[in-house]
């Protein structure tokens, strides 16, 4: 009986976090790709680092810059050329 009681704080604990992630699912699996999307437009931008000093473009290697391509894909690497040459005026 005692163990039980000990035992209980613990079993509740682990249901509340159940149905927690339950309810939770959809955004979690949104931010876990948002996630994913965001290491590939980092990823993008390391190589477009190297690139671009051939191509005479240069964009910072920042966790901003990968959310925005991370978020808008290629529009969004138009987006900040666009903002780079208008702010570069």
């Amino acid at each position: 009986m005692d163990a039980t009681l000990n035992a209980l704080p613990w079993i509740t604990g682990g249901l509340m976090l159940v149905v927690a992630l339950a309810a939770l699912r959809r955004p979690l699996e949104y931010l876990a790709g948002l996630f994913l999307r965001t290491g590939i437009g980092l990823a993008a931008l390391y190589a477009l680092n190297g690139l671009g000093g051939f191509l005479g473009i240069h964009l910072g290697i920042n966790l901003a810059n990968a959310l925005v391509l991370g978020l808008l894909g290629v529009p969004g690497f138009g987006l900040l050329l666009m903002i780079h040459w208008v702010l570069a005026l």
